[in-house]
């Protein structure tokens, strides 16, 4: 029920965010320090570095919503075609100086920040999306505890929507999760992914 009722808070809107925009990528998955031995000998192959995290991608208008989804993976096309979808032309975007961005200010004002040598540079810096990611982390960590990356964007799909509606009251969030379910059918097969999207 519970993964109906985030499947139901996908954001229906075609609005695409302008102004100040902070673009970013994270990843999910668990730690090495808290895998079993052999598990972590499988998945780090003896480097102690975890891999097979799940890659998501998002968008923070500074004072306003928030886009993000999972990606197959973070090369320029996956994250610059993110970037366009979302964003309105020439909005301000900034970014940290993964090369994956380059090539933005094409249709972008595009500025980015050096995060080895500092996080801020005036008014370029990449905070509020950071802030999201930190967010959906907790929660992952916090209350969830463990999840699948079959269903991970299920999960970073409420994260958005509890960012987005924010400032709503409960009352409000409910209203507008509930309106999400028309023409929404999450079935049992396609929930244990033994049908696809």
């Amino acid at each position: 029920m519970l993964h109906r009722i985030r499947y139901a808070m996908v954001s229906g809107t075609f609005e695409k965010l302008s102004g100040t925009i902070e673009s970013d990528e994270t990843f999910v998955g668990g730690q090495a320090k808290f895998m079993h031995a052999s598990r972590r000998a499988r998945i780090t192959g003896g480097s102690g570095r975890v891999d097979n995290k799940t890659a998501v991608h998002g968008v923070v208008q500074r004072g306003g919503e928030v886009r993000a989804t999972v990606v197959d993976d973070t090369t320029s096309l996956e994250l610059q075609g993110n970037v366009r979808r979302w964003v309105e032309q020439a909005s301000a975007v900034y970014t940290d100086e993964n090369r994956a961005y380059w090539g933005l200010d094409q249709f972008f004002a595009h500025k980015s920040v050096n995060h080895s040598e500092t996080y801020v540079v005036g008014d370029v810096h990449t905070n509020s999306v950071e802030n999201f990611w930190s967010l959906l982390k907790r929660a992952l960590k916090g209350t969830q505890t463990h999840v699948d990356p079959c269903h991970l964007e299920r999960y970073v799909t409420e994260r958005a929507f509890a960012y987005n509606y924010r400032e709503s009251s409960d009352l409000e969030r409910m209203q507008n999760a509930v309106t999400g379910v028309r023409n929404r059918r999450l079935t049992y097969a396609r929930l244990t992914g033994k049908t696809a999207y």
